[in-house]
């Protein structure tokens, strides 16, 4: 297995679904904090309206802050639209996320669009992205199941992959949004994917509202996946969804990639410091394991 790279998705996903908004200054300390850990990308946050998610109603600013600053790790940041797009290369986005839900139900509430309509906007949109120089990655959401529609069709997953595909599109996101994957499906699909393009790079986003959710990484990762996209603390989860539910928990999967001498260039301390600092600011405990129990060291050998 090739060395995984971890995208944390904490600042945009693990936020997104809070009550209380995150005062700039804090999110500014948990984002260069995270982004020094030695994790390889940092979602930032994401460009919607700040009427609807207050809490990124800040997100302009944070980029053009942070684009003044050097970083370690790259910065990511979530676009919906065409008005999206336009705001992440103002402020200088280097890596631009997109995606589509599989299900239907959930595209309408989440972007009001269906699914096929969506399809087509993201892509032409993400190929406006490209072509001044950025970086893109897309999405399937719900790919492995619904809270509104239950199942998903394999096909119909499959369909948005070729799409993406076919424009020349091959960095892409499996979003396990509802939280419903396991690891046998996790595997499944990653494999199928590189049946269509083995050239394809392919990430997996699990949240883990079932309990399934590091599980179906490690599967992801046998499969071939290229990257994780985990939450500080585990937090997070789609507010579109019927039941939001956290992420996988960064720290913990650093943890278990470090026991078997993985990532040992990721500062696993630095991350735990973090997660206790959000569990501390929300004032409750969060779903992962590792900033509470405490990791066991990595045994590394010359």
């Amino acid at each position: 297995m090739k060395q995984i790279l971890i995208h944390e998705v904490g600042p945009r996903d693990g936020l997104q679904a809070e009550s209380a908004v995150v005062p700039t200054e804090v999110k500014l300390d948990w984002i260069r904090r995270v982004a020094a850990s030695g994790v390889d990308i940092v979602q930032v946050g994401s460009f919607v309206r700040g009427d609807k998610m207050p809490q990124m109603a800040d997100t302009d600013e944070l980029f053009r802050i942070l684009s003044k600053e050097t970083h370690r790790a790259m910065l990511s940041g979530l676009v919906l639209n065409e008005k999206g797009l336009e705001r992440a290369l103002e402020v200088g986005v280097h890596l631009i996320c997109m995606g589509v839900s599989a299900s239907d139900t959930h595209s309408r509430k989440n972007t009001g669009m269906s699914t096929e309509d969506a399809t087509r906007r993201i892509v032409a949109t993400a190929l406006e992205a490209k072509k001044v120089g950025r970086k893109v990655q897309v999405s399937v959401q719900s790919a492995f199941g619904c809270g509104f529609e239950g199942a998903i069709d394999e096909a119909r997953v499959l369909a948005i992959v070729a799409a993406y595909l076919e424009a020349g599109l091959t960095s892409i996101s499996l979003a396990d949004t509802a939280g419903h994957a396991h690891p046998a499906q996790v595997r499944r699909y990653v494999q199928k994917v590189l049946e269509l393009d083995p050239a394809a790079e392919i990430t997996a986003h699990i949240h883990d509202t079932y309990g399934l959710g590091m599980a179906s990484v490690y599967a992801a990762m046998e499969a071939g996946a290229k990257a994780i996209e985990t939450s500080f603390g585990g937090l997070g989860g789609c507010p579109f969804t019927k039941v939001a539910a956290g992420n996988v928990a960064t720290e913990d999967l650093v943890h278990g990639l470090q026991r078997t001498g993985q990532r040992l260039d990721i500062d696993l301390a630095a991350l735990v410091g973090i997660t206790r600092d959000v569990a501390r600011h929300f004032g409750r405990e969060l779903p992962g394991c590792v900033y509470k129990t405490g990791p066991i060291q990595a045994k590394v050998t010359a």
